[in-house]
């Protein structure tokens, strides 16, 4: 997808027609599980978590480049598609092509970077990835390509909420990463899929 200055709309970018809906939030008093007052299926994943609600309208509108669409950024992440044309990711014998921001000169105290990264951006099919390095201001000049053996489902990123003092609708306290198996994973709304970066290898990207 195009905007209409020719530069690629990433497949898991918001469009300004994809509203989100939140009005319906709560927290049982008792348990401190985060919940829709009108629930439907489909508003948790397989682990229980609450996801935002989020319009399906791509193309319509005006493109949100820094806002990342709930829905397709998680069908991305588990399904190993590319972020930017939902075309299958560029896989070899090393694994799946993903590209992060290079981090090595600030992480001393992570010599193994990017080796258990917690990631929100799904991997890249080639063409895609080339594009990227040359127009995303993420990524430009400071990025580096890593190909990944062993991506797993480990967490999402979303906003942590709490019950509001009196009533009323919760309060987000803060957007956290937060694994499945952390505690407080039942009173976050989930807007992105994380996955845990394992066996990576760093690529020099083909031209």
């Amino acid at each position: 997808m195009n905007a209409g200055s020719g530069v690629p709309v990433p497949y898991i970018a918001t469009w300004s027609s994809e509203k989100r809906h939140h009005e319906s939030l709560v927290v049982h008093p008792v348990t401190g599980r985060l919940a829709y007052r009108d629930e439907r299926p489909g508003d948790r994943d397989e682990h229980g978590v609450l996801w935002v609600r989020a319009d399906c309208r791509p193309k319509r509108g005006r493109p949100q480049f820094g806002l990342v669409h709930p829905r397709r950024q998680r069908h991305a992440m588990r399904d190993l598609r590319c972020q930017v044309c939902d075309g299958p990711a560029d896989v070899d014998g090393l694994g799946s092509l993903w590209l992060l921001r290079d981090e090595r000169g600030v992480r001393a105290d992570w010599p193994a970077w990017p080796e258990g990264m917690a990631a929100t951006d799904p991997p890249l099919c080639l063409p895609c990835a080339r594009v990227s390095v040359r127009l995303c201001p993420h990524l430009r000049g400071r990025y580096v390509a890593v190909r990944v053996r062993d991506a797993q489902v480990a967490g999402v990123y979303g906003g942590l909420y709490f019950p509001k003092s009196g009533g009323g609708r919760p309060r987000v306290a803060a957007d956290v990463t937060v694994p499945y198996d952390d505690p407080n994973i039942h009173r976050i709304l989930a807007a992105q899929q994380v996955m845990e970066l394992r066996g990576c290898t760093f690529i020099d990207l083909p031209d």
